[in-house]
């Protein structure tokens, strides 16, 4: 039984710890003759890399991707993908002090209550280090969709950090690129960097939201009951490290507002159905409207913090501990890459489940 895989037909499986000698994904259902190149993988990769700023954790990592097997004359062969980063930065050294403990926020406890083992370096299998081998295999992903797909295009950005939410009225795609929080809001990026640069040099961390929207989204991916996009998008998102909830559309907001307002009104446009609005977030029924597709989460402040806090060690004796090393203040930053990643992973599967099962929409309208 693995528990170390997703997707049905585009299926990624992840392998390797923080502080192994690698990490990297095992990429099966690629179809053949799409262009899979390092240095087209490498780009995405970047995005989510450590030690660019000031911001996130100083571990020295390029993060290079190995392309070590599925791919010939630098496209994919139909065969499995086998994708490789080495690890060169590690100092286990840090975590020599937590052997024995249970760091308060971070899995070291259910880890050991469930298998009897677990590495605490960097948190082994647990570290956000594993996200490197998915933005890895988002990049395949996306090569496939600009095939398959063309014009679909993958944003994420960061829409809130601790309590400091973006102006929606300053939205602008053509900034999210240009800070490093992924922000569409210049001024909001401004004002958090000064608030997070005081919690960094405290030792604190913040938590944060993010959101992703998909253009360019045809109608009809996913299916009733069990095969719905956004169950399978929620899933993907929440397997990121560190979050704890999702929502598409308007998501917990809806349970505020009436059927009236919620409602998204429809009329006939020149090329199809024209939606007066997105609550939706672009599926219905869990299927596709043909609408941007908007999933959002919120991701826990980063556990590991420079402040004494209580646990207890493994012999069950009640102590303190400081979590030493080299952390994110604010793991969001770094979570956007990855959730663009996942997107891409989870649209792929369901272009290929729509084109196994249906081919091309059967239901016209007009």
């Amino acid at each position: 039984m693995s528990m170390n895989s997703f997707g049905h037909l585009f299926r990624v499986t992840t392998w390797g710890e923080s502080h192994g000698p690698a990490l990297g994904a095992t990429v099966d259902g690629c179809p053949p003759g799409v262009p899979v190149e390092a240095e087209a993988l490498q780009y995405w990769l970047d995005k989510r890399k450590p030690g660019q700023n000031k911001f996130t954790t100083q571990r020295r990592e390029p993060d290079q991707v190995e392309i070590l097997s599925g791919v010939f004359e630098g496209v994919s062969t139909g065969t499995p993908i086998q994708l490789m980063i080495r690890n060169t930065d590690q100092r286990s050294k840090d975590y020599g002090d937590i052997s024995e403990k249970f760091r308060p926020g971070h899995a070291d406890i259910t880890y050991w209550q469930k298998y009897g083992i677990r590495d605490y370096r960097g948190g082994g299998r647990s570290s956000a280090r594993e996200t490197a081998a998915r933005v890895a295999a988002g990049g395949v992903a996306r090569e496939a969709l600009k095939q398959l797909v063309p014009g679909l295009t993958i944003t994420g950005y960061m829409v809130q950090m601790g309590p400091h939410g973006i102006d929606r009225d300053r939205f602008d795609w053509d900034e999210i690129e240009q800070n490093p929080f992924w922000t569409p809001d210049a001024q909001a990026a401004a004002d958090w960097a000064a608030y997070l640069d005081g919690l960094r040099k405290t030792g604190d961390s913040v938590g944060a939201v993010i959101e992703v929207t998909v253009r360019g989204m045809p109608a009809g991916l996913g299916a009733p009951i069990y095969g719905k996009l956004d169950t399978d998008l929620a899933a993907a998102m929440m397997s990121i490290n560190a979050v704890k909830g999702v929502e598409i559309g308007e998501g917990m907001n809806a349970a505020c507002l009436t059927g009236s307002d919620n409602a998204d009104e429809i009329r006939m446009g020149p090329e199809g159905p024209i939606y007066s609005s997105n609550h939706a977030g672009g599926i219905l029924g869990g299927i596709s409207t043909g609408q941007d597709v908007v999933v959002r989460f919120s991701v826990k402040p980063t556990s590991s913090i420079l402040t004494t806090r209580k646990t207890i060690t493994k012999s069950g004796e009640e102590t303190e501990i400081i979590t030493k090393g080299r952390h994110d203040p604010c793991v969001g930053i770094r979570a956007v890459p990855v959730a663009e990643a996942m997107a891409a992973c989870v649209l792929l599967d369901h272009v290929l489940l729509h084109r196994g099962q249906i081919g091309a929409n059967r239901g016209q309208i007009g």
